[in-house]
């Protein structure tokens, strides 16, 4: 168990370092190059170790034998913002600098007998980032970064041959940085798109955002797996909310003082089905409700609740070579709204409370953040992959996934106002998989 923990870890240092930029609302769509080469799946059937740690610890308890998964994700977001107001004009759609990221992922399962296996892992699951510096002035030189990472130790208990149940703890950790924003507020409102056609403040400025903040926090995940035959097998998994407070982050009022943020990943609960055919073909099928709606943070800035659909299957060429292919949609969480209220020093009457801000946001301030600064918008993915045996103990496992581009504009006074996104994603996924 020292190894399993020493290695978990040594990951956990190398993650402090990176950034990434999630499809499912802020999340992976998976963890391990087998899932993510399967549209993500990994609830109703098992894909390997480092997701039944993940997505359903239940599935722990059908490893067998001390198994490592050690590999990393090449994530290369394409991430493009726009403002547009009567004083700005149009900025257009400026592209973010912040566009390759690497993700490194581990995952150790050992066999304690033949109902009991336990395992851990650590990998980096949440985030998003952009970076308009030295772009348009109208994007506010907005940059951001959220980072989130979880270290997860899991056991699974077989009840019988055809009942698994397993559990887990979410050892998370957070970095947020909010950037040095540059608000050009010429009424009072907050906004940080009111400077005139060539950039330059007309009215008061300062850096809003306070620095990178990082934070702790404990979830927990159950999931119970069902084997009625060997062809099929049903899944079910719940994990827990992760409450994390980011401190000095963010100053809402310009006096020089930094306020904290609440930001909470949300509660999720899935379900999934696996069915094997035939001995070379699986294909298996997850619904996940990722519940941002009633997350702190997120909730204020008025992100919906997703319903998230996976299909994958894998067939077996040889029996060393696999080929995975997907598809995975969650509708984004950041929706097109129209006529937004630009709050009272403009006529209306929208005061949002983000917690712990001094300032409370109108409706406006809030799309506006959301589509400039984390607009986590993409909604389909396909996905390829292959897995190849090399020995009987080692086998490397490769994905690719297509985000296709998604766009979102939200608007006030009949569209005089606009704030804008457009993501695509690309990413590459290795791992290397011994079995001992």
């Amino acid at each position: 168990m020292k190894k399993v923990i020493s290695s978990a870890a040594a990951l956990g240092t190398v993650l402090l370092t990176t950034s990434t930029f999630a499809t499912n609302g802020d999340n992976m769509i998976g963890v391990s190059p087998a899932s993510r080469a399967m549209g993500g799946i990994g609830v109703g059937m098992c894909v390997g170790p480092t997701d039944a740690i993940f997505r359903n610890p239940a599935w722990l308890s059908r490893e067998k034998g001390f198994n490592v998964s050690f590999g990393g994700i090449l994530f290369m977001p394409h991430v493009k913002g726009r403002s547009k107001d009567p004083a700005n004009d149009d900025s257009g759609y400026v592209t973010s600098k912040a566009d390759t990221f690497m993700i490194p992922e581990i995952a150790i399962t050992n066999q304690i007998n033949d109902n009991v296996v336990i395992g851990i892992g650590a990998y980096g699951v949440s985030g998003m980032g952009v970076d308009y510096r030295d772009k348009d002035p109208r994007l506010a030189n907005m940059h951001t970064t959220l980072q989130f990472m979880r270290i997860v130790p899991a056991v699974g208990y077989k009840v019988n041959n055809a009942l698994t149940v397993g559990g887990a703890l979410h050892l998370a950790w957070g970095s947020l940085d909010l950037g040095a924003t540059m608000m050009c507020d010429t009424d009072g409102d907050g906004q940080p798109n009111d400077c005139n056609n060539n950039g330059t403040p007309l009215d008061d400025v300062w850096n809003a955002g306070g620095g990178q903040s990082q934070s702790y926090g404990i979830g927990a995940s159950i999931g119970i797996n069902y084997k009625p035959s060997e062809n099929i097998c049903i899944g079910a998994s719940y994990q827990s909310s992760v409450k994390m407070t980011y401190k000095n982050v963010f100053d809402s009022n310009g006096d020089g003082k930094f306020e904290d943020l609440k930001l909470e990943q949300p509660q999720e609960f899935a379900v999934g089905i696996g069915y094997r055919p035939v001995n070379i073909f699986k294909i298996g099928f997850d619904v996940r409700w990722i519940n941002w709606s009633d997350a702190d943070g997120y909730k204020q800035f008025k992100w919906e609740d997703q319903w998230v659909f996976a299909v994958g299957g894998e067939y077996k060429v040889t029996p060393k070579l696999a080929l995975r292919m997907g598809y995975n949609y969650g509708k984004t969480p950041i929706r097109e709204k129209s006529n937004l209220d630009l709050g009272p020093y403009m006529g209306g009457s929208s005061l949002n409370n983000i917690p712990d801000f001094a300032n409370p946001f109108p409706d406006y301030n809030v799309e506006w953040f959301n589509l400039i600064g984390f607009p986590a918008i993409a909604e389909q993915h396909i996905t390829l992959g292959f897995g190849y045996q090399f020995t009987e103990k080692f086998t490397l496992n490769m994905s690719y996934v297509r985000a296709f581009e998604k766009k979102v504009e939200s608007t006030a006074m009949n569209g005089a106002i606009l704030a804008g996104a457009k993501n695509a994603q690309d990413s590459i996924g290795v791992s290397l998989d011994w079995h001992f």
